[in-house]
């Protein structure tokens, strides 16, 4: 009686575990008659789906029942509830009952509490993009899962190319299998540069611009990354997360705070040793540089989000921002 739930914004990652239940749970040749989606417009779809659960496999392997973009621990009907509290506890063993949201689970609901008892949790969420630690072990996981050859220092340089970018990290990896094909040989830094497309790269070179109120690389930048196919929200993500470690280590320095260890848990930056650096890079700039900037990237978020058109107002979100941090 396994049952899953899987939750979070990382798709592509949450897509191949999915997939990876799936081959071990369902035989092939009885896929068409084990294996079970429900879309979450279907009418009546939990019940549906618990109903489907509870049917034993047919031949060989078990059955795999998958509740797709599921609400149920977000909102749940007391007659749904009444539902998983009579059909959770009694489910087959051979049946696997697969649950997926990109929303966490609320766990005041009652329904939420019950899937605890029963159900295995896994989180699939986006790496911060300056989680570089974070970043690194997640290329370093992939690597082996692929089975790519890395040498010293190309793990950080493959997650600086392609961030918390899921799909473009195994794509990546799979374009340097290719490449690497016949030879034991580690992959160097030479076929990384030569091979991979180095999207957050710019992006955090974007943001060193702005910090040097250099609006002409910047607005070279914005024009090569969207060239590039870079999501505007995923840059923006980008320099949100850089201006924001910026700031609360300006503030920690403004405070008197020392200690390089207590300015990282402040600002979330995972390795301490990389304080000393980053204070260098905010020497130049007042906390009211910094703190000016966050609204304007949080308004910059909003306007892509409405659907405004991503190169005007990138363009024009940036030579402000350049504006506020050119020092005099």
């Amino acid at each position: 009686m396994p049952i899953y739930v899987y939750w979070g914004e990382d798709d592509f990652a949450m897509g191949r575990a999915i997939a990876l239940l799936r081959d071990r749970v369902v035989d092939p040749t009885w896929e068409s008659f084990n294996y079970s989606s429900f879309s979450p417009e279907l009418a009546d779809v939990v019940i549906q789906g618990l109903n489907s659960a509870m049917t034993p496999p047919f031949g060989a392997g078990g059955r795999l029942v998958w509740l797709v973009d599921t609400t149920i621990c977000q909102h749940c009907s007391p007659e749904n509830l009444a539902e998983l509290q009579r059909t959770l506890p009694v489910i087959p063993p051979e049946t696997t009952l697969l649950l997926t949201s990109r929303q966490k689970p609320d766990e005041r609901l009652k329904s939420s509490q019950l899937f605890k008892k029963f159900a295995q949790f896994q989180e699939f969420a986006l790496i911060s993009p300056w989680k570089t630690e974070q970043l690194e072990q997640s290329v370093r996981e992939a690597a082996a899962a692929v089975k790519v050859n890395l040498a010293s220092g190309c793990v950080a340089l493959l997650a600086l190319a392609v961030g918390n970018d899921t799909r473009q990290l195994y794509n990546e990896l799979e374009k340097l299998k290719l490449y690497a094909a016949g030879t034991n040989k580690p992959l160097d830094e030479k076929a990384i540069n030569q091979l991979v497309r180095f999207n957050t790269q710019n992006s955090l070179q974007l943001a060193v611009a702005i910090r040097t109120g250099d609006t002409a690389k910047a607005l070279t930048l914005v024009a090569d990354l969207l060239g590039a196919c870079e999501p505007g929200l995923r840059i923006v993500a980008t320099l949100i997360g850089q201006f924001r470690s910026w700031l609360w280590i300006k503030l920690m320095i403004d405070s008197g705070e020392k200690d390089p260890k207590a300015i990282a848990q402040a600002a979330e930056v995972s390795n301490y040793k990389r304080i000393y650096f980053l204070q260098q890079e905010v020497r130049s700039l007042s906390v009211q540089q910094l703190t000016s900037v966050l609204p304007l990237l949080l308004e910059l978020e909003v306007s892509l989000k409405q659907g405004q058109p991503e190169m005007s107002t990138l363009q024009i979100k940036v030579m402000e921002l350049c504006q506020i941090c050119r020092t005099s």
